[in-house]
């Protein structure tokens, strides 16, 4: 053949090379933003003590009942035992195919799939199954296990599980331990992360017709843990399988280290407490400083059997407060939100309740670069914010907002003043001593509670608001029902102490607390209803950001339409979390930034 001709064909294929996509390479773990922090070669998280001793027992402690093992359907969704699938105990039955890092933002690492290969712009993600991942009865973990999961999620499954679907064009098996998401136009740039952390199934071990009733007979999963026993809402153990799979694997190294675990419910958080006194509960998380300072002081504490520790964490503190449901006309209206928020006697409360160690909570990222508070907004939170004008407060854009401060004497004439100026403005008036809204009609409302803490809060609030003639009742009921009332948003106020849990890099959880589709979906965790557009295109534009620039002022917009919106009267928080323990617990020397981590404590050997 002719030099030259053979030159050109060796350019021209050259060239068509050239110009194909570029190919990603699977790797170990994946980020939200930028590289993992941990490389190739690691061992070990660096939170966890890898050569942790195993054995022994443990029991944990919870308030609230059980009726239910499948932690995926919407029947029974918040009385599901715990442990099955749990961000405080862990994962003990059912597992991801990556594991998550709580010493990073938002970084992933093999499990069921040991590698991952994601397109750099994010349109598909193909994962490599570990050969030996493997389920507790002993058959392999397949991508068509994997396949089972979406299709049944899909069809039977509860939200967030039962949505992902829709964000996905084509999902296929690409070998024997391999299988491939390719998304649509409606996933964004984190949408393969969570791909990564949904709990794969057995598809040998489920009938998808009767999956989405519930059950109590003990599931097959692929975790280090199997149901061992069950006693309807009292008692879940569990134990710790010598079979399992990932015990060696590094994401895996230093964890699960006692070989039962036992989680025991009670009627509510006194019960819990005494149980701890008496030794039946291995810890206790009181989060009242004046409660916990009482009940610490018992003689197991004094001779040193009981141990009380503060953990520092790196994440914003957890938002707790009442919460409007404004699905109801009478807190429709954003203003009458904002004059029923100045009402909580912060000041008052610290002082008188919590022996003034708390702090104020005014946003849902404080303490982080993700928060309004001190940060004016620049051209690219404007940008986001100018299709909704007049949206948020001028205090609040400049980073200057904060609630009103009282004389802590619990009558502050100066606030309650003001509110009712608001109050006044928006159409409302007194007559005969009670708030009249502007159709004529009493205005107040009900509180749900579910503890005496939340009862004595509830009361303080209540004590405030009648003195301005709104006239507030407090309705106490049993966990059950209130989480039966939440799920069908069958309620008027709630008092969160729960609180939402928020982290250094906000996702997809938004969507379901705050998002327009949410607010309409029977299950879901947007429990105030918001159904803004402007929170639905910052969710947007924080889920799809590129530079963490972009990402950074999409939270922080967020952050100001959520305070501007006074959808939540915010309390108070603590920066440290506190944790009483018998002394037979250890736990590693390092607290990641997400604060600790009980799958990585173990029991002192004797």
């Amino acid at each position: 053949m002719d030099r030259v001709l053979v030159r050109l064909i060796a350019a021209t294929s050259f060239l068509a090379l050239s110009l194909l996509p570029a190919l990603s390479e699977p790797k170990h773990g994946i980020a939200m933003q930028g590289e993992p922090a941990l490389p190739p070669d690691y061992t070990h998280f660096d939170y966890v003590d890898p050569d942790a001793p195993k054995g022994g027992s443990v029991t944990y402690c919870v308030v609230g009942s059980f009726d239910n093992l499948n932690p995926f359907i919407l029947k029974s969704l918040r009385t599901t035992a715990r442990g099955m699938m749990d961000t405080v105990y862990g994962n003990l039955v059912f597992e991801p195919l990556m594991q998550r890092n709580y010493n990073e933002p938002f970084s992933l690492y093999g499990l069921l799939a040991d590698s991952a290969d994601m397109d750099p712009d994010r349109k598909s993600i193909e994962f490599h199954l570990n050969p030996n991942a493997k389920w507790s009865d002993g058959q392999p973990v397949t991508p068509e296990d994997v396949l089972f999961t979406y299709d049944v999620f899909t069809a039977k499954g509860r939200p967030p599980y039962s949505d992902r679907m829709s964000m996905i064009a084509k999902l296929e098996k690409t070998g024997d331990h391999s299988v491939k998401f390719t998304f649509n136009d409606k996933a964004n740039r984190e949408f393969p992360l969570i791909v990564a952390l949904t709990p794969i199934i057995p598809k040998h071990a489920f009938d998808k017709d009767s999956f989405d009733k519930t059950t109590l007979k003990p599931l097959i999963g692929s975790g280090p843990y199997t149901v061992d026993k069950v006693q309807p809402g009292q008692r879940i153990v569990f134990k710790r399988n010598p079979n399992y799979w990932g015990k060696d694997i590094p994401a895996k190294r230093g964890f699960d280290n006692f070989d039962q675990i036992t989680i025991e419910y009670f009627l509510n958080a006194n019960a819990k407490t005494e149980a701890f006194k008496k030794g039946i509960c291995a810890l206790d998380d009181e989060t009242d400083p004046v409660k916990r300072d009482r009940d610490i002081d018992i003689p197991a504490f004094r001779r040193g059997e009981v141990k009380q520790e503060y953990f520092d964490t790196g994440i914003p503190p957890v938002v707790t407060g009442f919460l409007f449901n404004t699905r109801l006309p009478k807190f429709s209206n954003p203003v009458v939100r904002r004059a029923l928020g100045m009402l909580y006697d912060f000041e008052w409360a610290n002082k008188n309740l919590f022996a003034g160690k708390f702090n104020r909570t005014m946003s849902f990222w404080q303490n982080s670069e993700l928060s309004a508070l001190g940060h004016p907004a620049g051209d690219r939170e404007k940008a986001l914010l100018a299709p909704y004008p007049d949206r948020v407060p001028a205090e609040v854009m400049d980073g200057t907002w904060r609630p009103p401060v009282t004389d802590g004497s619990g009558q502050d004439r100066k606030v309650l003043r003001e509110a009712f100026d608001l109050l006044k403005g928006a159409g409302y008036y007194i007559q005969d001593g009670r708030m009249v809204d502007p159709q004529g009609n009493l205005f107040g409302f009900e509180i749900l509670t579910s503890s005496q803490d939340e009862e004595r809060l509830a009361a303080l609030y209540q004590r405030t608001l009648e003195k301005i003639g709104i006239g507030v009742t407090i309705r106490s009921l049993d966990g059950d029902q209130i989480q039966s009332r939440k799920q069908r948003f069958d309620f008027e106020v709630l008092i969160g102490t729960s609180g939402f849990n928020n982290s250094l890099s906000p996702g997809s959880e938004q969507v379901g607390r705050w998002g327009s589709v949410a607010a309409r979906q029977e299950g879901s965790f947007n429990l105030a209803g918001v159904a803004d557009p402007a929170v639905d295109a910052a969710i947007k534009a924080m889920l799809n950001a590129r530079a963490k620039e972009d990402y950074v002022a999409a939270v922080r917009v967020l952050d100001r339409l959520l305070i501007s919106g006074n959808y939540i009267v915010p309390m108070q928080y603590n920066t440290q979390q506190w944790l009483a323990y018998w002394s037979y617990l250890e736990h590693p020397q390092k607290t990641p930034i997400f604060g600790y981590q009980l799958p990585a404590w173990w029991r002192k050997p004797n």
